[in-house]
């Protein structure tokens, strides 16, 4: 039997081009928008249904009372493990915050661990209306295993660098992970130029021309990280990682702050995508990414936190707010950047780059997964322009529901996973404990 979910009474955004908000219905279909409309073509769907001999008995119908149904979130980047050790690696420059806290505790993660802080995690993003995340992290399979069993869509990228994730386990996870369950799937990577030796690098893009796949990585973060590439080099990473042939089918890059108008035209000419962190780059201090010239090009961007770690908060409706604000204070024109496109980032331009082209926007066919936005809460009223006050006035507090793949995961502030919450938070607590042996309590 199928299992049917009917929205009612719900104000519609599709993200469609071109499609404004309307008041109409969702129907879900097991993992599918069944239907999606105002309310008049709904009556008239079901009556042509009940008249062919196909009526539809709902398992549950629920009124959204004119609150928001839209697409949601997709954290483009991210290492969720990270949440163990958020708030203990605090206030350093990106280079000392990695060689002094945070790998020596990764070299103590088991696999068993990532996969408890990955669901730990989850739970936050639930929170914030993400439906998917594009993950990077040290043991993709337990990783992954976290994700299908808190039935959590993630798309990983390869971490390899110099001491962990060689080229053939880079492989091995892209033809193992790929279409092994309905959450997950792989995609080529490699930590950065910085971390990575040349004959790793390219052995990783000739498994790009063998499966004639995207390649992902951090890229220009730093300005010590381009001018230590120009050094080793000569050239900036852009230039550099291009010219070994990673991007011959496209990828992406993370951070991508500090880029020169050279760097830009091979991040078109390739077909890139930048995924803008912009609270971690504040947080670390790393600049001010060029996202509107990157807008203004065509090239594609996607909004990530990055890991609770180098982020701390991990919450879209903030990394939202800092994209437009930060490219308004960089070009100093409140005029730049606007909530249209900056919502465009983090539900479409999202679903592309994780390679989720039916589950970018909300119409029939496509995947349920989708977020309902509380509209009576202070900070929506009075409603003047409902994308702008998601942008720059939406939060956390505004998410009542969160779907993934036709599944209620999170509403009202209860989680529906395979495990309670309680238990996940003690189990965290106990590797905490275990890694972390002097912190008071």
């Amino acid at each position: 039997m199928a299992n049917r979910i009917r929205f009612r009474h719900a104000r519609i955004l599709t993200m469609c081009p071109g499609q404004e908000v309307f008041r109409g219905e969702l129907w879900t279909k097991d993992e599918r928008i069944d239907f999606i409309g105002e309310e008049a073509a709904a009556e008239k769907e079901l009556q042509r249904r009940q008249t062919a001999g196909k009526e539809i008995a709902f398992d549950e119908v629920i009124d959204c009372a004119g609150d928001l149904l839209m697409p949601g979130f997709k954290n483009a980047h991210t290492h969720s493990a990270m949440c163990l050790m958020r708030s203990a690696a605090d206030d350093l420059p990106l280079s000392e915050w990695l060689n002094q806290q945070i790998f020596p505790v990764e070299a103590q993660l088991t696999g068993d661990d990532i996969y408890t802080l990955t669901k730990l995690t989850i739970m936050e993003y639930l929170t914030s209306g993400m439906t998917g995340c594009m993950e990077m992290y040290l043991t993709p399979e337990t990783v992954a295993d976290a994700c299908r069993d808190a039935g959590f869509r993630c798309v990983q990228v390869g971490a390899m660098n110099n001491f962990s994730q060689s080229p053939e386990l880079v492989k091995e996870m892209y033809q193992k992970l790929n279409g092994r369950d309905a959450y997950n799937s792989y995609m080529l990577g490699f930590h950065a130029e910085y971390t990575t030796s040349e004959d790793r690098i390219r052995a990783l893009a000739e498994l790009a021309q063998e499966f004639e796949a995207p390649v992902w990585a951090h890229i220009s973060e730093t300005r010590a990280e381009v001018d230590g590439c120009i050094e080793r080099h000569g050239q900036t990473p852009v230039s550099y990682l291009a010219g070994l042939g990673l991007f011959e089918y496209g990828g992406g890059g993370y951070h991508l702050v500090h880029v020169t108008p050279e760097d830009i035209a091979i991040l078109k000419e390739k077909k890139m995508t930048a995924v803008t962190n912009p609270g971690s780059n504040m947080k670390l201090a790393s600049g001010i990414a060029p996202v509107a010239d990157y807008v203004r090009e065509g090239i594609p961007v996607a909004i990530g936190t990055d890991g609770p770690a180098s982020n701390n908060c991990l919450d879209m409706f903030r990394e939202m707010f800092l994209v437009t604000g930060l490219a308004k204070l960089r070009a100093m024109d409140a005029a730049e950047m606007d909530a249209v496109s900056v919502l465009q980032m983090a539900t479409v331009n999202g679903a592309l780059a994780c390679g989720w082209q039916d589950a970018d926007v909300l119409a029939a066919g496509k995947l349920a997964d989708l977020i309902r936005i509380d509209m009576r809460k202070p900070n929506m009223q009075p409603e003047q322009n409902i994308v702008k006050n998601i942008v720059y006035s939406g939060s956390k507090d505004n998410i009542r529901m969160t779907m993934i793949h036709g599944v209620i995961r999170y509403r009202d502030g209860a989680f529906f996973l395979d495990e309670d919450r309680d238990a996940i938070y003690e189990q965290a607590d106990r590797i905490k404990h275990r890694i972390y042996k002097d912190t008071a309590l």
